[in-house]
């Protein structure tokens, strides 16, 4: 499951140019508001040019933007530029605001922002699944171990961050929209319990239907078996962790899903052609964050 616990704010004031060509990192963090005092007004702030993406995983905040006010709950989040017409609190009737946030800027940044917000608005609706949200947490990740230390790496994120969100509104969102129901309830299931001991079976009784339809039906709505697809998201998380030297192949087997070390070698040398170990130790191939499988 994804860790919520840690609450930490992150400021960027990095050199280089080509930042306000393409897209820089100005800050980024998770935080708790308890306090009604919590209250941004995008016409009083001293940042300008910045586009500031905010996301609540739990409590409820608002935002007003023009003359419409917004509730914010788990799974909203709202996008908007500093300066605009906008003021984002906790109001009365909340008594917590957890929330993650990116606040980015640059020429492209800002392109892409109005792009984003002319055609789907500056409220979004995803779940903690959704790619967007993970790029958040796998930064804030590193920034709690190894940092972000250069303004190349922080403009990589900044726009990274902002081609997950297109891809998520242009491809991902209308794929899960078109999904039979029985399916959409079955890639929810694997994405939230990856890491538990689940079977075809289980798969199967979530989705509702009998096992001959339900695989059937799963292979030609996603173009793979439930099992690897299920293997997919393992594997896509394993190599995340593989990134970090501190946790040995069989605690990263066992927190993606495997009771065996020595199976899930086997399972991630089928598909990368080679060992987790030396997948983490070989400097010259450049790591991914997301594998497709045939």
């Amino acid at each position: 499951m994804t860790d919520y616990s840690k609450h930490h704010s992150y400021g960027f004031r990095l050199k280089g140019d080509y930042q306000e060509r393409v897209a820089g990192l100005h800050s980024v963090g998770k935080e708790l508001r308890t306090e009604h005092s919590y209250i941004w007004d995008g016409l009083k702030r001293g940042e300008e040019g910045r586009v500031v993406f905010q996301y609540t995983l739990g409590g409820q905040g608002k935002i007003r933007i023009g003359e419409k006010i917004y509730p914010l709950t788990k799974g909203d989040a709202f996008f908007v530029q500093i300066p605009s017409d906008h003021c984002y609190y906790l109001p009365e009737d909340s008594d917590r605001w957890d929330f993650m946030y990116i606040t980015v800027y640059g020429n492209e940044a800002l392109h892409h922002f109005h792009r984003i917000t002319e055609k789907y608005g500056h409220i979004l609706r995803l779940p903690d699944h959704a790619n967007p949200i993970k790029h958040i947490l796998r930064m804030l990740e590193k920034l709690e171990t190894t940092g972000i230390n250069h303004a190349y790496e922080a403009s990589g994120y900044a726009y990274s961050f902002l081609m997950e969100c297109l891809q998520y509104l242009e491809y991902e969102q209308r794929q899960e929209y078109h999904l039979p129901v029985s399916i959409a309830k079955a890639i929810s299931f694997i994405e939230k319990n990856y890491a538990e001991d689940i079977s075809l079976n289980d798969m199967v009784t979530v989705s509702g239907l009998s096992k001959y339809h339900f695989t059937r039906l799963f292979s030609t709505s996603v173009n793979q078996t439930p099992i690897q697809y299920l293997t997919k998201v393992r594997i896509q998380h394993a190599l995340d962790l593989l990134q970090y030297n501190e946790r040995s192949i069989e605690e990263i087997a066992n927190e993606v899903g495997y009771t065996s070390s020595n199976y899930f070698s086997k399972v991630f040398k089928k598909l990368l052609n080679e060992t987790p170990s030396n997948y983490r130790q070989n400097k010259s191939v450049m790591p991914v964050d997301r594998l497709f499988i045939d």
